[in-house]
């Protein structure tokens, strides 16, 4: 089941949930066409990605998604998740650690899981530094794992 969305009236109220799980976001679906559209906006066309019968021959028995999809993927699922009132923009300024540990198939699941580190004021406003973790459904390993930098502008 879903939690509720964490919702934060403000940057300061955020701030004081550091340390806490701030839930998970629904499953959603990697299909064959995400991924074909992925690898037309990257110029990425690797068979193991797009090449649905050469893909069978592989390891993965299937074409499987890039890795930088999944990670992609990040600001949708956490609109999931958790809301903050009162800002601009969130900028997603990048990320202090990635791996990818798991291959996503097409037609999997995931959803994403995230943890808030930290609130750190910023010049622009708040950089905010978030644990994620893409789970696959029926996986006993994540697909992916980040630490994730954004900063949050005021409104």
């Amino acid at each position: 089941m879903l939690a509720a969305m964490r919702h934060f009236s403000s940057v300061a109220e955020l701030a004081k949930a550091a340390g806490e799980e701030l839930g998970q976001s629904e499953w959603i679906t990697v299909s064959q066409e995400m991924i074909d559209r992925f690898a037309e906006a990257t110029g990425d066309f690797q068979w193991i990605h797009v090449d649905t019968v050469r893909a069978k021959t592989s390891p993965f028995g299937g074409t499987v998604a890039h890795g930088y999809l999944t990670l992609a993927l990040a600001p949708r699922l956490m609109d999931h998740i958790y809301r903050v009132d009162n800002i601009r923009l969130r900028i997603n300024y990048g990320c202090n650690k990635v791996r990818f540990t798991e291959p996503v198939k097409s037609g999997a699941r995931v959803r994403l899981h995230l943890k808030l580190l930290s609130v750190e004021p910023n010049p622009k406003g708040a950089r905010v530094l978030t644990a994620a973790t893409f789970e696959l459904k029926g996986a006993k390993r994540p697909a992916c794992v980040a630490e994730l930098v954004a900063v949050l502008v005021p409104a």
